[in-house]
């Protein structure tokens, strides 16, 4: 049984621009006490968004024009720093599908290519074009092509970057490590039946020793 597979991703596209936009920043350590993910979202860029009072900060996230966006554009180098798995969560919860940069951290990557979020790299040049054409228009229509391994604005097509394993993990539908444990159990079960048993016989019973009496 294999998961949904992720080949295009199309939606409304946010700018976060920067280089090195570590996971602390991405979700605050103070938020990750939570028994599961699903209220993280609220908390994505947290301290990028909010005054201490809790009011807004000036943000794309805050911006009215972007409500509904699902796709991600940001710089090199994103999801730097701790590996917590909390980051690409708090993301995906926060309704982000798919995410655009110049560069990711590689345990980033790893965390986010397991729950289905797609990571897409892109040049330098194309990023600063793909930035300001979301940056211009808030209603562009972005597409992610995961397996044509592009990212396209307004008709415009850059090439992307994405690892072929990653990438062929997300386009059939393999992307969850866990769900491919689960589905070979059976598999391993009836492997497991099929085997003769060995049986220890010095385990079975103690050598006779003479008692040595004091």
């Amino acid at each position: 049984m294999s998961l949904e597979k992720i080949v295009r991703i199309t939606g409304r596209a946010v700018a976060v621009p920067g280089d090195d936009i570590d996971t602390d920043r991405i979700i605050p350590a103070r938020f990750l006490k939570c028994i599961t993910f699903d209220e993280l979202g609220k908390f994505a860029f947290y301290d990028e968004r909010k005054n201490a009072d809790g009011t807004d900060k000036p943000h794309a996230l805050n911006d009215p024009a972007h409500t509904g966006a699902s796709i991600l554009v940001t710089g090199f180098n994103f999801g730097c720093g701790s590996s917590r798995e909390h980051a690409p969560q708090s993301l995906k919860r926060a309704g982000f599908k798919a995410i655009i940069a110049g560069s990711f951290a590689e345990i980033f990557l790893g965390n986010a290519t397991a729950i289905g979020m797609p990571c897409l790299a892109v040049a330098a040049p194309d990023l600063s074009k793909i930035t300001a054409l979301v940056q211009a228009n808030p209603i562009s229509e972005l597409v992610a092509d995961i397996a044509a391994s592009s990212v396209a604005v307004n008709g415009v097509t850059f090439p992307a970057l994405l690892p072929e394993p990653i990438r062929e993990a997300l386009t059939s539908g393999r992307w969850d490590a866990i769900a491919d444990l689960l589905e070979g159990a059976s598999a391993v079960e009836t492997l497991e039946a099929s085997l003769p048993r060995i049986i220890d016989r010095t385990r079975q019973q103690s050598p006779k020793r003479d008692c040595v009496k004091p």
